[in-house]
């Protein structure tokens, strides 16, 4: 059961509202976790940085590549809501999570993330050396900075116990 419930949009405040409104805009809907996030416009706005670092990292990955990246940080944390989310990205554009085989640079975008989330201090140097071979120093700053941002939101969603949007559930591993 969630820790923080989701916000009443009715007796919201006004810039909750609005905030929620340009979210459906932006968007389409509102997932429990924004719902959650949205009683701190701060909080919301601090983690909606998601999107601007998610469209910088676009210009210099593929989404498969995107997806796998964002995927194993989630899975590396343990999120539950998150790994549903990126599951259903890869599923939904024709990919098996069990069964696609990554190309080179998938597999290092995986390991890299796996390695960060597992523990921030001790990524392999073997590692980095294969991240600054392939990326330059914008992109790697950008990968570092999602991945914290990425982290962040799994954190968000484990100790808050977000309940995984309806859509989500078709997404889980049988």
């Amino acid at each position: 059961m969630p820790h923080i419930s989701q916000i009443d949009y009715t007796t919201a405040a006004p810039d909750i509202r609005e905030a929620h409104d340009e979210e459906v805009r932006a968007r389409g809907h509102v997932t429990n976790m924004k719902r959650t996030l949205l009683h701190s416009p701060p909080a919301y706005r601090a983690y909606m940085e998601w999107y601007t670092l998610r469209d910088e990292l676009a210009k210099a990955l593929p989404d498969r590549a995107f997806w796998l990246y964002s995927h194993a940080i989630s899975a590396a944390s343990d999120c539950l809501i998150c790994t549903l989310f990126f599951r259903r990205a890869l599923i939904d554009a024709g990919f098996s999570p069990e069964e696609f085989q990554p190309d080179e640079e998938e597999q290092l975008l995986i390991d890299f993330g796996q390695a960060i989330a597992r523990n921030s201090n001790a990524v392999p140097p073997e590692i980095w050396a294969r991240i600054s071979e392939r990326y330059d120093e914008k992109t790697r700053v950008d990968l570092v900075a999602f991945a914290g941002l990425m982290i962040a939101t799994n954190i968000f969603n484990n100790v808050v116990e977000v309940s995984p949007d309806p859509e989500l559930e078709p997404y889980r591993k049988a």
